[in-house]
């Protein structure tokens, strides 16, 4: 009897295994494209950081993410029990503040006399020119990549959990899928962003090294790293348009119903133009939200010199 009950435990143990694996699965699919927005924006965050310091800022924004899913995971299953309309509000607000963010670079880069000067460039600078240790600025810099981290694994999260609650998974096996998704993006993410970082490092050891072909691919790596950094940061930055837009589209029906219905115009190009519209609508968006908070500072600024006299 006992050894029947056993194996009775071990053959339900192993169907939800397989419900869980193949959970796993249609959850990894569908954040596919955030999970390369995801790429894109860490390599991005990372990048400008002095060579022997690129692993450990790497690692520290690692450790956060980490942290991130810790909160991230049990939350989303708790808001998901209690009350759904929750989780959507939250998304809509990490949205809000990528767009945000992507649309303050933009116009930094742009139009910088538009905006107030950019604090974090001139601490780079001061600090270069006083041949200074950048902790600060480089503490800055992770704290920033562990912040945007945390509204993309909750989007990541999310997608997840309602691929999860279309399968008809009970509750510990949205507590498994979720857990496997987070520790397998952590690890994968970071694990690229890492290499992507030290390719230029790759580059300089094989060029040492004798062979002409070993010494021709090191230079090779050597010259495309710093245009592979520029090409990432250029995708982060729209990344978070793409991801930031998507996010605040699917929220807003009326967005989503016109989105959907100008991209079915385009037939084979539909998916292509669904995220151009997406990307378009977060920069818009995030611009509006930029100079709100660009006239409310001048507002208190002026306000605060009238004070003072």
């Amino acid at each position: 009897m006992a050894g029947g009950s056993l194996l009775m435990l071990l053959d339900d143990i192993s169907v939800i295994l397989d419900d869980v694996s193949a959970m796993t699965k249609v959850a990894a699919k569908k954040t596919t494209g955030v999970l390369a927005d995801d790429l894109a924006l860490n390599a991005e965050q990372v990048s400008g950081v002095k060579a022997s310091r690129e692993l450990p800022v790497v690692w520290a924004v690692a450790k956060g993410s980490f942290v991130n899913k810790l909160i991230i995971v049990p939350a989303a299953l708790l808001i998901s029990a209690v009350y759904p309309p929750l989780v959507t509000f939250l998304l809509m607000c990490g949205g809000l503040y990528l767009a945000y963010e992507g649309a303050e670079k933009v116009i930094h880069r742009f139009w910088p006399h538009l905006l107030p000067h950019d604090e974090e460039q001139n601490a780079r600078l001061q600090a270069n020119a006083e041949n200074v240790d950048l902790v600060a600025l480089e503490k800055q810099k992770i704290k920033g990549a562990i912040r945007t981290d945390f509204i993309l694994s909750a989007e990541i999260i999310v997608i997840a959990l309602g691929s999860a609650v279309a399968s008809g998974a009970t509750l510990m096996q949205k507590g498994l899928v979720l857990s496997i998704i987070a520790v397998a993006i952590t690890v994968g993410i970071y694990g690229l962003v890492a290499g992507i970082v030290k390719i230029d490092d790759a580059g300089l050891h094989m060029m040492d090294k004798e062979g002409d072909f070993k010494q021709k691919v090191g230079e090779i790596l050597f010259t495309a790293a710093p245009k592979l950094m520029k090409f990432l940061s250029i995708a982060g930055t729209l990344a978070m348009f793409l991801v930031g837009g998507g996010i605040l589209v699917h929220g807003i029906g009326f967005l989503q119903d016109g989105v959907e219905d100008l991209a079915h115009l385009t037939g084979i190009f539909e998916s292509v133009t669904t995220a151009l519209l997406n990307g378009v609508i977060g920069f818009i968006i995030g611009a509006a939200v930029v100079a709100i908070f660009t006239i409310i500072g001048k507002i208190r600024g002026d306000n605060g010199a009238s004070s003072a006299h």
